[in-house]
């Protein structure tokens, strides 16, 4: 529970000033008993400086908490999805162009750096989560963005999760076949 409280209170840090020394001691105590994924976020912060916006993403069983740095003070950093870039982590054209849909609708791609810590499901819920969480870091940047990503549907979740199986048979709808005789 304690780990819980203290990652809420460094999410809502949003949109504050964020600089090296303050991530690192506003993390130090989930970091100390935190899981794999609060330490790869801690990682990830510590490459970027500045101000940023916070979004959280959800697709089918994936969560994907992102931040939206501002180009203009990481020049030369990379779009980070799990301290990897997001060519290695998301490698078909199709997933990237999933993952910058927000910022390619908005006209924000060159404006921002995105950090990414995604965690459960697969391929397909990761990117989509990633995508989520994006276009709501974009509204908490600026409300004026919500109209248009509101007509894309890019800030719904999608409801949609695999149903769960059924006792007696094979899976969720699937029955053994019947037989006459």
């Amino acid at each position: 529970m304690a780990t819980k409280k203290a990652t809420k209170k460094v999410a809502k840090k949003a949109t504050k000033k964020a600089t090296r020394k303050t991530v690192k001691k506003a993390v130090k105590k989930v970091v100390a008993r935190g899981t794999d994924t609060q330490k790869q976020a801690v990682k990830q912060a510590d490459l970027f400086i500045g101000e940023y916006a916070y979004g959280v993403g959800r697709r089918k069983s994936s969560v994907a908490q992102v931040r939206l740095y501002k180009r203009e003070e990481n020049a030369n950093a990379q779009h980070i999805v799990n301290t990897k870039t997001v060519n290695e982590f998301f490698p078909q054209p199709r997933q990237q162009k999933k993952f910058f849909a927000p910022l390619v609708v908005t006209g924000m791609e060159d404006a921002f750096v995105v950090s990414v810590v995604v965690r459960g499901g697969g391929a397909t819920g990761q990117v989509e989560a990633a995508r989520h969480g994006i276009a709501r870091a974009l509204v908490a940047f600026d409300e004026n963005l919500r109209q248009v990503l509101k007509a894309e549907r890019l800030l719904r979740r999608d409801p949609r999760s695999v149903e769960r199986k059924k006792p007696g048979l094979k899976k969720a709808r699937r029955a053994t076949q019947w037989r006459k005789r």
